[in-house]
């Protein structure tokens, strides 16, 4: 059993290992393009996308920071209102009489992939730009993107996202965990492997929306699937890290948790629906199902293995050999620690500095400076400490919940 444990144990340094030094090589041969975006060869014609349920506290301010884009050929906003129970449709009513280019369709509840689907029929635009009805796109966000679409292979651009007005101790960590996405995932955009367009905001080449069906109302993460999908037919997915988009997150842990479950099920929902491509399909099947898949596992590999030799170390050898049946104590001396240096020991600690060392340079390229404000001491390590541990849980319980089947909502 040990000597399984071990080599389990390997085999997750080594991918963790082989992805971190793959995604530093992408860095050095790219770090002069990390902020590029090509300009904008030609004007084209965008239809914005806002599907709302229940967002009366953020739609106005959505719709208000897509008018104050720079970008000047917006035909039209199209706000769908997906049977909203709060005062949206109201709201959306009074913007829409007010500004010319804003737009009601309203409909019955049928979750956020069919009302996109939907929208696209009636959509203008050459491109979608879908954006959620509680994020704020920055001014330049729109021109910095759509040059992309210069080339012709390009189905989809995303951006950076930011934390709106982080207050809540959870909403810093997500901070963090945003901007550390934000890079990694400009990274992956250099090899062609980009795995998910997220909902604040991404932009679509209308065509190839129709040509793959547009979304699948099946799937928790529409966005994820769209971007396998669109990948699937051949089309590059791109992301520009210069401009960004700020989105309002979990404040609390519950609905935070409740999110990452909904996040994970979509992704395994998609892994599932894709699998038999596995090492089949261009860059899907050579590299993003294997990294999508080979993330999950090793979370959850990670919290096994560091459980096993927690309780073989404290609980198997101390309760087996030195319980005291008179005492009724666990005797336990510093002489029984062993901090004897081993190869597992040693290339768990590099794992860990190493991984230490790409959050810090992450935010710091980022943000484009490390000051305080930019990377919180006690939040960074909470982060890496606590935060991440957590993540496991979430992937165990997701895998549950994925297993067992039935319906899974929001």
């Amino acid at each position: 059993m040990v000597e399984v444990i071990t080599w389990v144990y390997l085999f997750y340094m080594f991918i963790a290992l082989y992805f971190l030094i793959l995604f530093t090589l992408t860095f050095i041969q790219n770090r002069k393009e990390m902020f590029y975006y090509p300009k904008l060869t030609k004007t084209y014609g965008v239809s914005v996308l806002i599907p709302a349920y229940n967002e009366e506290d953020s739609i106005e301010g959505t719709v208000e920071s897509i008018l104050n884009l720079d970008y000047k050929n917006i035909i039209e906003i199209i706000v769908i209102n997906d049977g909203s129970k709060d005062r949206t449709k109201e709201i959306v009513q009074k913007l829409e009489k007010k500004y010319n280019s804003v737009i009601l369709f309203d409909k019955i509840n049928s979750g956020k992939a069919d009302s996109l689907n939907q929208a696209i029929k009636i959509a203008k635009g050459e491109l979608i730009a879908v954006v959620d009805a509680d994020s704020y796109p920055s001014k330049d966000s729109f021109k910095k993107m759509i040059g992309f679409f210069n080339d012709s292979k390009v189905g989809a651009v995303t951006t950076r996202i930011f934390v709106r007005e982080p207050k809540t101790f959870i909403q810093k960590l997500q901070s963090i965990e945003y901007r550390v996405i934000a890079f990694s995932r400009k990274l992956l955009g250099f090899l062609d492997a980009i795995y998910v367009t997220p909902g604040p905001l991404a932009i679509y080449r209308k065509s190839a929306l129709e040509k793959i069906g547009g979304f699948d109302p099946k799937n928790l993460t529409e966005d994820i699937e769209i971007t396998w999908h669109l990948t699937f037919e051949g089309y590059k997915v791109k992301m520009s890290l210069e401009p960004y988009v700020t989105t309002v997150s979990p404040s609390k842990f519950k609905p935070w948790f409740k999110q990452r479950l909904r996040w994970n099920i979509g992704g395994m929902q998609t892994i599932s629906k894709y699998k038999k491509y596995f090492f089949k399909k261009g860059m899907l099947g050579f590299f993003i199902l294997p990294f999508f898949t080979f993330s999950l596992l090793l979370g959850i590999v990670g919290l096994g293995i560091f459980i096993y030799r927690i309780l073989r170390r404290f609980i198997v050898y101390y309760l087996s050999t030195k319980y005291s049946i008179e005492s009724q104590v666990a005797v336990i001396v510093m002489e029984d620690i062993n901090l004897n240096p081993s190869v597992l020991n040693f290339f768990g600690v590099i794992l860990l500095i190493l991984g230490a060392l790409f959050l810090l340079f992450a935010l710091f390229y980022v943000n484009k400076s490390l000051t305080k404000k930019d990377a919180p001491f006690i939040p960074v390590i909470f982060y890496s400490l606590v935060y991440m541990t957590l993540y496991p849980i979430i992937l165990i319980t997701s895998l549950c919940k994925f297993l067992k089947g039935g319906k899974h909502s929001w």
